[in-house]
């Protein structure tokens, strides 16, 4: 009865003007010794019940890695040495967030929509506020957005998405080699005058295959078996060297 009731209630429902339907090169991602680096297409079509509507058509693809929390410090020189002078807690950061628009940023999307949708980078950072000694917090945020754009880690891509006839559209997000393993989420916004009419997601998975799995696996769960074999292998590689050096030396 609830299942008959709540398909009545879709079909009675106006359907979407616009809708999404999309897809992705790969959905999972390998990272192993060799690894240095993954691209990703993302590709897709407006479907529609009706002709083409009215206003500006925009495309935003997104691809966020998992979130973390962290703490920002600011360095101040005390006589001759740095020190850590104030710090600001982030609550979410995502660790890897590239965004690919169809034009320019303000031209497909409007301030009230990246708010509510978090859409940009910003955005998608949440900040737990700041000491009250710490005036400019906004600092914190814009140097951690900085940090990680030059490690490729945070990408603004403007016009990287090619559309065709308002209906096709496709990008390749790059993805680097220092990726942090996790889900990740790719969104899609269709946009019109800069408001989202269209949202679509999928589900990328970035985990570590091979022996990386294996270190990584003891290192979390067996923390001190994984000390020991490294402190093992360390002296086994000083002594094979020492042993070595003393043979080319006879």
């Amino acid at each position: 009865m609830i299942r008959a009731l709540i398909l009545l209630l879709a079909l009675a429902l106006p359907a979407k003007a616009e809708d999404l339907v999309a897809g992705l090169s790969q959905n999972r991602i390998a990272i192993s010794s060799s690894f240095d680096g993954s691209e990703i297409l993302i590709f897709g079509a407006v479907k529609r019940q009706a002709p083409i509507p009215e206003g500006q058509l925009g495309l935003i693809v997104t691809v966020e890695g998992p979130q973390r929390p962290l703490t920002v410090r600011r360095k101040a020189k005390q006589a001759i040495i740095w020190v850590n002078s104030a710090a600001v807690e982030i609550d979410h950061a995502p660790s890897f967030y590239a965004v690919n628009t169809s034009g320019p940023l303000d031209d497909v999307l409007s301030n009230t929509s990246d708010l509510r949708h978090r859409i940009t980078v910003r955005q998608a950072i949440r900040s737990v506020g700041a000491p009250m000694d710490v005036q400019d917090a906004s600092a914190f945020t814009d140097a951690l957005v900085r940090i990680r754009e030059r490690q490729e880690l945070y990408q603004l891509n403007i016009g990287a998405v090619e559309v065709s006839d308002q209906t096709l559209f496709n990008t390749r997000v790059e993805l680097p080699a220092n990726l942090v393993e996790g889900d990740y989420t790719s969104r899609i916004f269709l946009t019109r005058e800069g408001a989202v009419v269209a949202e679509y997601a999928a589900t990328i998975d970035v985990a570590k295959v091979g022996l990386e799995r294996f270190l990584y696996t003891l290192a979390q769960e067996n923390a001190l078996i994984y000390g020991l074999m490294s402190l093992a292998i360390a002296i086994a590689a000083g002594w094979g060297a020492s042993a070595m050096f003393r043979y080319l030396q006879s």
